[in-house]
Protein backbone atom coordinates (compact mmCIF):
# COMPACT_ATOMS: atom_id res chain seq x y z
CA UNK A 1 0.00 0.00 0.00
CA UNK A 2 1.14 3.55 -0.70
CA UNK A 3 1.07 6.23 1.99
CA UNK A 4 -2.03 7.66 0.32
CA UNK A 5 -3.76 4.26 0.45
CA UNK A 6 -2.91 3.85 4.13
CA UNK A 7 -4.27 7.32 4.90
CA UNK A 8 -7.48 6.50 3.02
CA UNK A 9 -7.81 3.15 4.78
CA UNK A 10 -7.50 4.89 8.14
CA UNK A 11 -10.28 7.29 7.10
CA UNK A 12 -12.46 4.30 6.30
CA UNK A 13 -11.81 2.67 9.69
CA UNK A 14 -12.75 5.91 11.46
CA UNK A 15 -16.19 5.78 9.85
CA UNK A 16 -17.20 2.89 12.13
CA UNK A 17 -18.47 3.58 15.64
CA UNK A 18 -20.67 2.12 18.36
CA UNK A 19 -23.69 3.82 16.78
CA UNK A 20 -22.67 2.83 13.23
CA UNK A 21 -21.06 -0.62 13.45
CA UNK A 22 -22.16 -1.68 9.94
CA UNK A 23 -21.84 0.47 6.80
CA UNK A 24 -22.35 0.07 3.08
CA UNK A 25 -19.95 1.13 0.34
CA UNK A 26 -22.03 4.21 -0.45
CA UNK A 27 -22.13 5.19 3.25
CA UNK A 28 -18.34 4.96 3.49
CA UNK A 29 -17.79 6.82 0.22
CA UNK A 30 -20.05 9.65 1.35
CA UNK A 31 -18.38 9.86 4.78
CA UNK A 32 -14.80 9.85 3.45
CA UNK A 33 -15.37 11.85 0.28
CA UNK A 34 -13.84 9.06 -1.81
CA UNK A 35 -15.37 7.83 -5.04
CA UNK A 36 -17.42 4.64 -4.90
CA UNK A 37 -14.90 2.79 -7.08
CA UNK A 38 -11.94 3.84 -4.91
CA UNK A 39 -13.86 2.91 -1.76
CA UNK A 40 -14.71 -0.52 -3.19
CA UNK A 41 -11.08 -1.17 -4.16
CA UNK A 42 -9.80 -0.20 -0.72
CA UNK A 43 -12.49 -2.17 1.10
CA UNK A 44 -11.58 -5.28 -0.92
CA UNK A 45 -7.92 -4.94 0.09
CA UNK A 46 -8.85 -4.26 3.72
CA UNK A 47 -11.13 -7.30 3.78
CA UNK A 48 -8.24 -9.43 2.49
CA UNK A 49 -6.13 -8.12 5.42
CA UNK A 50 -8.99 -8.79 7.90
CA UNK A 51 -9.32 -5.11 8.75
CA UNK A 52 -13.00 -5.25 7.74
CA UNK A 53 -15.43 -8.09 7.12
CA UNK A 54 -18.48 -8.37 4.90
CA UNK A 55 -21.81 -8.96 6.60
CA UNK A 56 -24.68 -11.06 5.27
CA UNK A 57 -26.35 -8.10 3.54
CA UNK A 58 -23.13 -7.13 1.70
CA UNK A 59 -22.33 -4.33 4.10
CA UNK A 60 -19.14 -4.05 6.13
CA UNK A 61 -18.06 -4.12 9.78
CA UNK A 62 -14.70 -3.96 11.55
CA UNK A 63 -12.69 -7.10 10.90
CA UNK A 64 -11.38 -9.99 13.01
CA UNK A 65 -7.79 -8.71 13.09
CA UNK A 66 -8.86 -5.61 15.02
CA UNK A 67 -10.89 -7.75 17.43
CA UNK A 68 -7.91 -10.04 18.06
CA UNK A 69 -5.65 -7.05 18.77
CA UNK A 70 -8.11 -5.69 21.33
CA UNK A 71 -8.52 -9.06 23.07
CA UNK A 72 -4.76 -9.65 23.12
CA UNK A 73 -4.23 -6.55 25.23
CA UNK A 74 -2.19 -4.87 22.49
CA UNK A 75 -4.79 -2.08 22.37
CA UNK A 76 -5.45 -0.11 25.57
CA UNK A 77 -9.14 -0.37 26.39
CA UNK A 78 -9.03 1.54 29.68
CA UNK A 79 -7.81 5.03 30.38
CA UNK A 80 -5.58 3.70 33.15
CA UNK A 81 -3.82 1.24 30.82
CA UNK A 82 -3.35 3.94 28.21
CA UNK A 83 -1.99 6.44 30.73
CA UNK A 84 0.45 4.50 32.92
CA UNK A 85 3.49 4.55 30.58
CA UNK A 86 3.31 8.33 30.06
CA UNK A 87 2.56 8.91 33.75
CA UNK A 88 5.59 6.91 34.85
CA UNK A 89 7.85 8.68 32.36
CA UNK A 90 6.60 12.07 33.55
CA UNK A 91 7.13 11.16 37.22
CA UNK A 92 10.66 9.94 36.45
CA UNK A 93 11.47 13.15 34.57
CA UNK A 94 10.01 15.58 37.12
CA UNK A 95 10.24 13.60 40.38
CA UNK A 96 6.80 14.73 41.46
CA UNK A 97 3.58 12.74 41.89
CA UNK A 98 1.54 12.26 38.71
CA UNK A 99 -2.21 11.63 39.04
CA UNK A 100 -4.84 10.35 36.62
CA UNK A 101 -8.36 11.75 36.95
CA UNK A 102 -11.43 10.41 35.12
CA UNK A 103 -14.49 12.52 34.33
CA UNK A 104 -17.58 10.70 35.63
CA UNK A 105 -21.34 11.13 35.32
CA UNK A 106 -22.64 14.19 37.09
CA UNK A 107 -19.50 16.07 36.03
CA UNK A 108 -17.38 14.96 38.95
CA UNK A 109 -13.82 13.70 38.75
CA UNK A 110 -12.37 10.57 40.30
CA UNK A 111 -8.65 9.94 40.92
CA UNK A 112 -8.14 6.46 39.47
CA UNK A 113 -4.34 6.14 39.51
CA UNK A 114 -1.19 7.83 40.76
CA UNK A 115 2.54 7.36 40.26
CA UNK A 116 4.12 8.78 43.38
CA UNK A 117 7.20 10.94 43.73
CA UNK A 118 10.22 9.38 45.43
CA UNK A 119 10.67 12.45 47.65
CA UNK A 120 10.00 11.94 51.35
CA UNK A 121 7.89 15.12 51.26
CA UNK A 122 5.41 14.52 48.45
CA UNK A 123 1.77 14.75 47.42
CA UNK A 124 -0.08 11.44 47.82
CA UNK A 125 -3.67 11.14 46.61
CA UNK A 126 -5.60 9.69 49.55
CA UNK A 127 -8.96 10.17 47.81
CA UNK A 128 -8.53 7.42 45.18
CA UNK A 129 -11.95 6.36 43.90
CA UNK A 130 -13.82 9.17 45.65
CA UNK A 131 -15.91 11.56 43.48
CA UNK A 132 -14.62 15.13 43.70
CA UNK A 133 -16.72 18.06 42.48
CA UNK A 134 -15.70 20.35 39.64
CA UNK A 135 -14.23 22.94 39.19
CA UNK A 136 -11.82 22.83 42.15
CA UNK A 137 -8.06 22.44 41.74
CA UNK A 138 -6.11 22.26 38.49
CA UNK A 139 -7.73 18.94 37.44
CA UNK A 140 -11.20 20.30 38.16
CA UNK A 141 -10.51 23.48 36.21
CA UNK A 142 -9.06 21.83 33.11
CA UNK A 143 -11.92 19.31 32.95
CA UNK A 144 -14.46 22.10 33.32
CA UNK A 145 -12.68 24.17 30.67
CA UNK A 146 -13.08 21.48 28.02
CA UNK A 147 -16.65 20.43 28.81
CA UNK A 148 -19.30 21.28 26.20
CA UNK A 149 -20.60 24.77 26.91
CA UNK A 150 -23.97 23.67 28.28
CA UNK A 151 -22.39 21.27 30.77
CA UNK A 152 -19.73 23.83 31.69
CA UNK A 153 -22.42 26.36 32.54
CA UNK A 154 -24.18 23.84 34.79
CA UNK A 155 -20.93 23.42 36.73
CA UNK A 156 -20.42 27.18 36.96
CA UNK A 157 -23.95 27.69 38.27
CA UNK A 158 -23.00 25.81 41.44
CA UNK A 159 -22.00 27.94 44.45
CA UNK A 160 -18.21 28.25 44.66
CA UNK A 161 -17.00 27.10 48.07
CA UNK A 162 -13.77 28.41 49.61
CA UNK A 163 -11.95 25.13 50.31
CA UNK A 164 -8.79 27.07 51.23
CA UNK A 165 -7.97 30.78 51.49
CA UNK A 166 -6.60 30.53 47.91
CA UNK A 167 -9.68 28.93 46.29
CA UNK A 168 -10.94 30.95 43.32
CA UNK A 169 -14.49 31.91 44.30
CA UNK A 170 -14.95 34.90 41.99
CA UNK A 171 -16.89 33.61 38.99
CA UNK A 172 -15.43 36.06 36.48
CA UNK A 173 -11.88 35.29 37.63
CA UNK A 174 -12.63 31.58 37.29
CA UNK A 175 -14.06 32.06 33.80
CA UNK A 176 -10.86 33.87 32.80
CA UNK A 177 -8.77 30.96 34.10
CA UNK A 178 -10.91 28.46 32.18
CA UNK A 179 -10.37 30.48 29.01
CA UNK A 180 -6.61 30.39 29.64
CA UNK A 181 -6.81 26.62 30.13
CA UNK A 182 -8.58 26.19 26.78
CA UNK A 183 -5.95 28.38 25.13
CA UNK A 184 -2.90 26.80 26.77
CA UNK A 185 -4.11 23.20 27.12
CA UNK A 186 -3.47 23.07 30.86
CA UNK A 187 -4.65 24.59 34.15
CA UNK A 188 -2.81 25.60 37.32
CA UNK A 189 -3.71 25.52 40.99
CA UNK A 190 -1.83 27.27 43.78
CA UNK A 191 -3.03 25.68 47.05
CA UNK A 192 -6.63 26.20 45.90
CA UNK A 193 -7.96 22.83 47.09
CA UNK A 194 -5.33 21.59 49.55
CA UNK A 195 -3.11 24.01 51.50
CA UNK A 196 0.54 23.91 50.51
CA UNK A 197 -0.01 21.90 47.31
CA UNK A 198 0.56 23.29 43.81
CA UNK A 199 -0.67 21.39 40.74
CA UNK A 200 -0.74 21.52 36.95
CA UNK A 201 -3.19 19.43 34.90
CA UNK A 202 -3.78 18.77 31.18
CA UNK A 203 -6.85 17.24 29.57
CA UNK A 204 -7.20 13.84 27.88
CA UNK A 205 -9.60 13.34 24.96
CA UNK A 206 -11.36 10.36 23.37
CA UNK A 207 -11.99 9.51 19.73
CA UNK A 208 -14.83 12.04 19.53
CA UNK A 209 -12.49 14.78 20.83
CA UNK A 210 -14.53 14.86 24.07
CA UNK A 211 -12.70 15.36 27.35
CA UNK A 212 -12.63 12.13 29.39
CA UNK A 213 -10.05 12.91 32.05
CA UNK A 214 -6.76 14.60 32.77
CA UNK A 215 -3.32 14.02 34.22
CA UNK A 216 -1.75 16.16 36.89
CA UNK A 217 1.71 16.83 38.27
CA UNK A 218 1.47 17.85 41.89
CA UNK A 219 3.75 18.58 44.81
CA UNK A 220 4.54 20.85 47.74
CA UNK A 221 4.61 24.56 47.02
CA UNK A 222 8.28 24.87 48.01
CA UNK A 223 9.27 22.68 45.02
CA UNK A 224 6.48 23.84 42.69
CA UNK A 225 6.62 27.64 42.40
CA UNK A 226 4.73 29.40 39.62
CA UNK A 227 7.80 29.52 37.38
CA UNK A 228 8.21 25.75 37.49
CA UNK A 229 4.51 25.11 36.88
CA UNK A 230 4.52 27.28 33.77
CA UNK A 231 7.70 25.59 32.54
CA UNK A 232 6.01 22.21 33.04
CA UNK A 233 3.04 23.22 30.89
CA UNK A 234 4.24 21.96 27.48
CA UNK A 235 5.57 18.70 28.99
CA UNK A 236 2.37 17.88 30.84
CA UNK A 237 0.29 18.82 27.79
CA UNK A 238 2.46 16.58 25.59
CA UNK A 239 2.07 13.66 28.01
CA UNK A 240 -1.71 14.14 27.97
CA UNK A 241 -1.63 14.17 24.17
CA UNK A 242 0.27 10.87 24.12
CA UNK A 243 -2.27 9.35 26.49
CA UNK A 244 -5.13 10.59 24.31
CA UNK A 245 -3.53 8.94 21.28
CA UNK A 246 -2.93 5.67 23.17
CA UNK A 247 -6.59 5.75 24.22
CA UNK A 248 -7.72 6.23 20.63
CA UNK A 249 -8.37 9.91 21.09
CA UNK A 250 -7.72 12.96 19.01
CA UNK A 251 -5.62 16.07 19.48
CA UNK A 252 -6.73 19.07 21.42
CA UNK A 253 -9.77 20.70 19.79
CA UNK A 254 -8.57 23.20 17.22
CA UNK A 255 -5.17 21.58 16.66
Amino acid sequence: MTVQSIERASRILRCFSATRPVLGISDIARETGLSTSTTHRLITAMEHCQLVRQTENRRYALGPLLMRLVRSGAVSTSLRMAALPAMTALRDAEEETVGLHELHAGDVRVVVEQVESHHALRRTYTELGIPLPLPYGAPGKVLTAFLPEDRREVVLERPLEALTPATVTDLEALRAQLEEARRDGYALSFAERIPGIHTIAAAIFDGDASVVGCISVTGPDLRMPAERLHALGPRVRDAARRISEAYGGRRLPGE
